[in-house]
């Protein structure tokens, strides 16, 4: 089918931020006590909204015995992670390529608080490809894997759902597109995804998955021709 719009995740889709937000968030984390392996952290916190990503962190260490998170925790981790994404941060190979190329409907639908996710897009160069259509967890009632972020980008871009296409890096992203009624296809091209990524996300539903943006590129207008 031709889809009438797609909608981006942004973290390991658009930008190969993934990567650094695990490896900043688990060596903070270890700090405090909170160790995770790898593939344990990616399965339960990938793609997780903002609100309840804190509240699983808080439980966790709550159940250390140590109350809740330290005050400074929250601030230390933004600066430590900022600090990577200004000296790291690059777009995912293939994205622009493929964003100039497709003159449909699009839009970022993010986890991220917005004004990183803006901030992250403009440092890529990415920000022209989806202005004004940018849309974050914040401003919405339920995250990710609710189906919230991406029904409320399709109203702004005036789409049926069902006509939709999510390009999704987790399994929370995953649930959420399917809650919406959309067509969710993984991607697995981003740093940080690792043996098993592709079948954890045809797991969760996605109805395919790619492993590159010239790929997705391929697949579009195969779909649209088809079409």
């Amino acid at each position: 089918m031709a889809f009438e719009a797609i909608l981006f995740d942004c973290d390991g889709v658009l930008v190969d931020s993934e990567i650094i937000y695990v490896d900043v968030e688990r060596e903070h984390l270890a700090r405090i006590g909170l160790k995770y392996e790898l593939h344990e952290y990616m399965d339960r916190f990938q793609g997780l909204g903002s609100t309840d990503f804190w509240a699983a962190l808080d439980a966790d260490y709550q159940t250390l015995g140590k109350g809740p998170l330290p005050e400074t925790f929250g601030p230390d981790l933004d600066a430590a992670t900022q600090a990577r994404i200004d000296r790291e941060l690059a777009e995912i190979k293939g994205i622009k390529q493929l964003l100039a190329a497709h003159d449909g409907p699009r839009a970022v639908a993010s986890s991220s608080r917005l004004h990183r996710l803006t901030h992250k897009l403009q440092h890529t160069g990415l920000f022209p490809y989806f202005e004004p259509h940018i849309y974050s967890g914040e401003q919405v009632t339920n995250g990710k894997p609710a189906p919230d972020l991406f029904l409320f980008a399709a109203d702004k871009l005036g789409v049926d759902p069902k006509a939709a296409l999510v390009v999704e890096d987790s399994v929370n992203g995953v649930k959420a597109g399917l809650a919406a009624g959309m067509t969710v296809w993984g991607f697995v091209g981003g740093g940080h995804c690792h043996d098993g990524h592709a079948e954890q996300l045809l797991a969760a539903g996605a109805h395919r998955v790619v492993d590159s943006h010239d790929n997705l590129a391929a697949l579009l207008i195969s779909e649209s021709t088809a079409a």
